[in-house]
């Protein structure tokens, strides 16, 4: 999958969330790239997203005109999963529903909890 059709996906994705979710995204980037950089996280460069910033949960009026959140998601760790393209699509939208619920305060114990790790 080339980085159009990686970002088409991504793309296709948010927006079929709900209207109420999209409405919810206040200061929020979501950026598609090959690989994370090592800066990120040197010991995970296989990572499939990364969301950086301050949930909306823990937000307060200081954080007002700060910079964006980012929602980071890898395209070349998802195609080393080697998926069929029908799952490599799926996998890509459980990456970035994860990290928009991370965005929304949600952490990764409760994540698994609901099947969503």
């Amino acid at each position: 999958m080339n980085s159009e059709e990686f970002e088409a996906v991504v793309e296709d994705v948010v927006l079929g969330l709900p209207d109420w979710v999209r409405e919810a995204f206040d200061n929020l980037r979501i950026q598609v790239t090959d690989s994370p950089d090592p800066e990120m996280d040197p010991d995970r460069q296989d990572l499939l997203g990364l969301y950086i910033g301050i949930p909306l949960t823990e937000r307060s009026a200081n954080e007002a005109g700060s910079l964006p959140d980012v929602i980071y998601i890898f395209r070349l760790p998802h195609l080393a999963l080697g998926l069929p393209p029908d799952e490599l699509r799926r996998e890509i939208a459980v990456t970035v529903m994860h990290e928009i619920a991370h965005y929304f305060g949600i952490d990764d114990d409760h994540l698994e909890e609901i099947g969503w790790d």
